[in-house]
């Protein structure tokens, strides 16, 4: 399995056009793992689109599949344009992801991608739509948390 690794702002992915399918969620933990794996944050799937000019599937290093990684998709626009899955000099790339297809605008040093700005959207700070325990209406915003420093100084203790 060929894979190429990047990083963007100190995330780093494995980056591979899949010819076959696979447990995707499986090959993720195992080629992430830092110790026994190549390594890295997860692993970024470019894949064909019918709605975009390529589609990613992101999964973490743990294998839960995500809907996009800010990072992680800018790196997928360079990798794009350097596997030859869109022209060499195309000024944007736009990406299905399970958040929706989103345009990347590519900015380049000598005729070589060097950057990518992306448009994520409005955040959502509404606790009742994000994977948070947390008490009230929300936002989660400048939210208080209580840590047992008892247990944070133990684990911490050689």
């Amino acid at each position: 399995m060929r894979v190429t690794k990047m990083h963007g702002n100190g995330n780093d992915y494995l980056f591979h056009r899949p010819t076959e399918e696979r447990d995707w969620n499986e090959v993720a933990r195992r080629i992430s793992d830092r110790h026994f794996g190549a390594g890295s944050d997860g692993l970024i799937l470019a894949l064909p689109s019918t709605k975009a000019d390529l589609r990613m599937r992101m999964f973490n290093l743990d294998g839960s599949e995500a809907e996009m990684c800010g990072n992680g998709i800018r790196c997928l626009a360079k990798y794009a344009v350097e596997e030859g899955i869109v022209a060499p000099d195309a000024e944007s790339v736009t990406i299905e992801t399970l958040a929706g297809v989103l345009t990347l605008k590519l900015f380049r040093t000598d005729g070589v991608v060097t950057a990518a700005r992306v448009d994520m959207g409005t955040p959502n700070f509404d606790p009742a739509s994000l994977p948070a325990d947390v008490e009230g209406p929300g936002p989660i915003i400048d939210l208080l948390v209580d840590v047992n420093l008892r247990a944070v100084l133990h684990l911490c203790r050689l």
